[in-house]
């Protein structure tokens, strides 16, 4: 019996239109889609008269789902792994069964597809051929190391945050990489409100604290300038 596939489709980030053909043909051709939350994805899959079966593949759960997901894709079936929007994996559930399918050579075919920090990137006007997706800061243990490493690095880079910590986390940025490095902040990306704005990070959070933002946020910085990086690395010699 020939071992099934896993496909991660990506779904839309906000406009229903950016789902593609080949997207909806798996859908409908899997035996199963594991999805981050069903009550969010069924939507979804009705609007495009998908009716394949559906059941809960989230980071609450996922250690446990594994085990029986890799049995039924060796038993030959082809599943299919949605998120709640954009790609599965990034900054999503996806990693661990995909981890897991890689162990157990089972196949894994990622379609290309929506993912919001890519939009937010080349609408920030800042250098993209080299960047740094960070993902969501950690809340506690290690953002104060990883803010100062993000803010040494010579590369732009990429931040997702919930609209209630947007403000702090610009104040922190500012006050790591200096109020006056370039930033922008994207929000509802592709949707009907989707807009960003493009300051210095001290002009963001003070714009923000008097307009508090809501929806999906995507922070873009610039990296540390050549002269910042001559400045820090004399500095370290010098200590």
């Amino acid at each position: 019996m020939a071992i099934g596939k896993l496909f991660i489709v990506p779904t839309p980030v906000g406009n229903l239109g950016d789902m593609t053909p080949r997207a909806i043909d798996v859908l409908n051709q899997v035996s199963q889609i594991l999805a981050e939350d069903t009550r969010t994805s069924a939507p979804l899959l009705k609007h495009f008269g998908i009716a394949t079966p559906i059941s809960s593949h989230h980071k609450f759960n996922e250690h446990a789902t594994v085990a029986p997901i890799i049995e039924r894709l060796k038993a030959g079936e082809n599943i299919a792994l949605i998120s709640d929007a954009g790609t599965p994996g990034v900054s999503d559930p996806g990693f661990l069964l995909s981890r897991e399918c890689r162990n157990n050579q089972i196949e894994v075919e990622t379609l290309p597809g929506a993912t919001a920090f890519v939009p937010a990137l080349i609408n920030s006007g800042l250098p993209c051929d080299r960047f740094v997706f960070e993902g969501f800061l950690p809340q506690k243990k290690g953002r104060a190391t990883r803010l100062e490493t993000l803010c040494n690095d010579d590369r732009t880079f990429i931040i997702y945050e919930s609209p209630l910590r947007l403000v702090k986390t610009l104040q922190q940025l500012a006050e790591y990489c200096g109020a006056d490095r370039q930033a922008s902040v994207s929000r509802e990306i592709s949707k009907l409100h989707n807009t960003t704005v493009n300051d210095t990070l001290g002009g963001l959070a003070s714009f923000f604290e008097a307009n508090p933002p809501k929806g999906e946020i995507v922070i873009v910085v610039a990296g540390k300038t050549e002269k910042e990086v001559k400045v820090h690395r004399n500095k370290y010699k010098d200590e």
